[in-house]
C-alpha cells in the first residue's frame, strides 16, 4: 500500500527536490530552535548586563559590558542556597510519597481487581475535572488543623508532601502501564510462588522504569514550580522554597540580580530534563499504545 505525501518520492529523489527539502527543513528547525532558545539566552545575558543597560530602549542583543557579579550577588543577597535546599527537601519528599503510594494504588487497581475498583478509579479521575484553585481552601483548612489528631502542618514540609500524594493523573498513568504488562510474566511469577508484594517488587517495578521516570519528573517539576500553595503554608521566610522566596525578596533587589536568581533557580530542572529526557520519551510512548 503506497503512502501519499505532500511531495512525491520521485520529486525528492531529484537533486533540486533534495535541495528544496533540506533548505525548508533546516529553516524550520532553526526557527523552532530560536523560538525556544532565545528567551533562555535573553534571560542568561540579561543577568550579565548593568541595570541601566537592561532598562535601555531599544534593548541590546549582546551585553556591552559583562557583569558576572550579578550571579554572585543573587547567590548571597537572596539566600539561594537556603531556599534551594528547602525546595529540594519539599520536592524529594513529595516525590517519595507520591511514587510509593501512587504505585501501590495503581498496582492494586490494575492487578488485584478490588471490589468497586472501577468506581474508585472513576472517582479519582473525576477529581481531574475540578480546578486546582477550588481545592486550595479545603486543603489549607485540612493542613492547618489536621483531622483526628488536631495538629497544624503549617511551616512543615508535610504540608507539601501529603497533598502531593493525591495526584490522579500520575496514578492513572501508572495504572495504564500496569494494565499492559504481559500476563505471562505475572503468571510465571505466581507459579514460582511469588506473592503479590514480591511480584510488585521483583517483576513489576523493574519493568516499569520508563513510566516511573516520567512520574518522577512530573512530581518533581510540579513541586519545584508551584507558587500559590507554598506561599500559603510557609509564612516563615526561612522555610520558603525558591519559587516563593524570589517574589518575597525581590522588592529591594536590582533587576539584574533578580534575573540572575531566576536563572540559577531554573538550572536544576533543566539539568534534570537533559539527563532523563530519554526516559521521559520512553515512558510516555510506553503508555500510549497497547500491544
Amino acid at each position: 500500500m503506497s503512502t501519499r505525501t505532500l511531495v512525491s518520492p520521485a520529486t525528492l529523489a531529484r537533486p533540486r527536490g533534495k535541495a528544496v527539502y533540506w533548505t525548508v527543513f533546516t529553516a524550520v528547525l532553526v526557527l523552532f530552535a530560536l523560538a525556544f532558545l532565545f528567551p533562555v539566552y535573553w534571560m542568561v545575558t540579561g543577568a550579565l548586563k548593568s541595570p541601566d543597560e537592561v532598562a535601555r530602549t531599544p534593548p541590546t542583543l549582546v551585553p556591552e559590558h559583562w557583569h558576572p557579579g550579578g550571579y554572585t550577588d543573587a547567590w548571597d543577597l537572596m539566600q539561594l542556597p537556603q531556599h534551594l535546599g528547602n525546595t529540594l527537601v519539599q520536592a524529594a519528599g513529595a516525590w517519595a510519597f507520591q511514587l510509593v503510594l501512587c504505585t501501590a494504588a495503581a498496582y492494586s487497581l490494575s492487578q488485584l481487581k478490588p471490589a468497586f475498583g472501577k468506581v474508585v478509579l472513576g472517582g479519582i479521575l473525576a477529581t481531574l475535572m475540578v480546578p486546582a484553585q477550588a481545592l486550595v481552601v479545603p486543603k489549607y483548612l485540612t493542613v492547618a488543623d489536621l483531622p483526628l489528631i488536631h495538629t497544624s502542618l503549617l511551616n512543615d514540609p508535610l504540608a507539601v508532601w501529603l497533598p502531593a500524594v493525591a495526584n490522579a493523573f500520575n496514578l492513572y498513568l501508572l495504572k495504564r502501564f500496569f494494565d499492559q504488562l504481559p500476563r505471562e510474566v505475572l503468571e510465571a511469577a505466581e507459579i514460582d510462588g511469588a506473592g503479590r508484594l514480591r511480584t510488585l517488587w521483583s517483576v513489576v517495578l523493574p519493568m516499569s522504569r520508563p513510566v516511573l521516570g516520567v512520574v518522577s519528573i512530573f512530581a518533581l517539576v510540579a513541586v519545584w514550580q508551584d507558587f500559590l500553595w507554598p506561599l500559603m503554608v510557609f509564612s516563615d521566610t526561612a522555610k520558603q522554597p525558591i519559587s516563593v522566596a524570589l517574589v518575597q525578596l525581590s522588592q529591594n533587589i536590582q533587576l539584574t540580580v533578580l534575573i540572575a536568581a531566576m536563572v540559577i533557580a531554573s538550572i536544576p530542572m533543566v539539568a534534570l530534563f537533559l539527563v532523563f529526557q530519554r526516559h521521559i520519551i520512553a515512558g510516555i510512548s510506553a503508555g500510549s499504545t497497547k500491544g
